[in-house]
């Protein structure tokens, strides 16, 4: 996310129905780059990561310091071409200040009911800001760097954070949580993504902001058409 708080417990077992990354998944070459919109790996499925090792702290290490160069609070690995469950922020966003926080196979437990409008950004959208709703806070299940599980109760600006990386790890990117209205306003500058995707890679775009109207993305879920 485009520029926590938390008291931690033990947490229950990992779900079963992710598929396991292998130490191939896991590979990536530095400097990592910032995958942007229409790329389709924001869209694929992204495993549960089983093994805690030097590999997965450079990752990490790696992660943190293009958020941090690309003035980002938060970034998940598919935005960086690894498709897994793993995301790092830092509400503060300024490298040596704040709080880092590594959330490795993340769960939503719980939400409130009570929803907040906030401007959000992302890195994967460069130069688009718009309003998205989502709840105002959440208790996460996870584990850290070196697989040890824990519950956290996130509120506020770190719970956004949260769930605008977390929506990543399910293939759902924020303007999926915007209104028809709120979506108008920026289809000049996902055109414009569109287009530069077809420029760079030769191929054409494999969303169009047409087609994004149609999908609604409900609860912590996929969107669907």
């Amino acid at each position: 996310m485009a520029r926590i708080n938390a008291m931690a417990k033990r947490g229950s077992s990992p779900p079963k129905d992710q598929r396991v990354a292998s130490p191939a998944d896991l590979l990536f070459e530095s400097p990592l780059e910032i995958v942007k919109y229409p790329d389709p790996r924001l869209r694929a499925n992204n495993k549960r990561i089983a093994t805690f090792d030097d590999n997965l702290k450079e990752l990490v290490h790696e992660m943190f310091d293009i958020m941090y160069k690309t003035d980002g609070i938060g970034l998940s690995a598919p935005q960086v071409g690894v498709n897994v469950q793993l995301m790092v922020f830092n509400p503060v966003g300024e490298r040596g200040e704040g709080e880092e926080i590594v959330l490795v196979n993340p769960r939503v437990i719980q939400s409130s009911k009570k929803r907040v409008r906030f401007n959000e950004g992302c890195l994967s959208f460069p130069g688009i800001y718009a309003d998205v709703h989502r709840p105002e806070s959440v208790k996460v299940d996870a584990q850290d760097i070196t697989g040890e599980r824990f519950m956290v109760d996130l509120s506020g600006l770190p719970a956004r954070v949260f769930q605008h990386e977390f929506d990543h790890l399910q293939g759902i990117v924020f303007s999926d949580r915007m209104t028809g209205e709120v979506l108008d306003s920026i289809s000049a500058g996902l055109q414009k993504l569109e287009n530069e995707y077809e420029v760079s890679t030769g191929l054409p775009s494999p969303e169009r902001i047409e087609v994004l109207r149609k999908k609604v993305a409900v609860g912590f879920g996929r969107p669907r058409a």
